[in-house]
């Protein structure tokens, strides 16, 4: 039979629209997200260091598509298996895929790109490997991975299921939550959070302009911090 992913929960709806939630992510950084995070008792929401963008430019958000695969031999019904899984990927959608530390394979490449823009997809944080590297950067789809190698998936890995929750380097991960991934790698945040963490982090954002200001203008640091500045 073949493989069928569980109906999402009810997920919770946002005041804005998807498309909307990921542009304005996008124009933020992954470290003040972050520390919004680290403010919401969130300390561990950073994916591994080792999962880094394919170019040091890329920048996406979007909301969160799980897979989930594992190191195995066998390959019936695998094709049919992914063709499902690239069908189901949906408008605004980052795929972030759980390879179980896979080592060995590349879980992305060129023609999985195209399938996953035509569906809408903005981009994939795969903690494993991708191939087929110059084809991927050809067609300006953001992904970040751990790691290159021409190995295909087809009798070494295979996946097992998607829209299903995932663990990755400690960070637990639901489909519908947020990721956002720039240069210093991918952060998760949860959907229920992720107003609240946008429009904190748009906030703290510019208080950090007024902090680089005062610097301009030759405060010094103590001085900067006595007025409620960070560094």
């Amino acid at each position: 039979m073949p493989y069928q992913p569980p109906p999402l929960p009810n997920v919770e709806l946002l005041p804005i629209d998807d498309a909307e939630l990921c542009r304005r992510y996008e124009l933020l950084y992954t470290g003040v997200v972050n520390d919004i995070l680290r403010d919401e008792q969130l300390l561990y929401q950073a994916l591994p260091p080792s999962i880094m963008p394919l170019e040091r430019d890329m920048r996406v958000a979007g909301i969160v598509f799980t897979v989930k695969g594992m190191k195995t031999l066998t390959v019936e019904g695998e094709m049919e298996q992914r063709a499902q899984m690239l069908e189901a990927i949906h408008a605004d959608s980052v795929v972030v895929w759980d390879t179980g530390e896979d080592d060995t394979s590349a879980q992305w490449g060129e023609v999985m790109t195209k399938a996953a823009i035509r569906a809408g997809c903005r981009g994939a944080v795969i903690d494993g490997g991708v191939r087929d590297t110059q084809l991927v950067l050809d067609q300006q789809f953001p992904v970040w991975c751990r790691y290159r190698t021409s190995n295909a998936m087809l009798g070494r890995f295979r996946m097992v299921g998607y829209q299903v929750p995932i663990r990755i380097g400690g960070v637990d991960i639901h489909a519908g939550d947020i990721v956002f991934a720039d240069i210093d790698g991918a952060v998760i945040v949860p959907r229920r959070l992720a107003m609240t963490v946008l429009e904190r982090a748009e906030a703290l954002r510019r208080d950090e302009q007024e902090y680089k200001r005062w610097i301009d203008e030759g405060m010094s640091a103590t001085e900067v911090v006595k007025k409620g500045g960070a560094f």
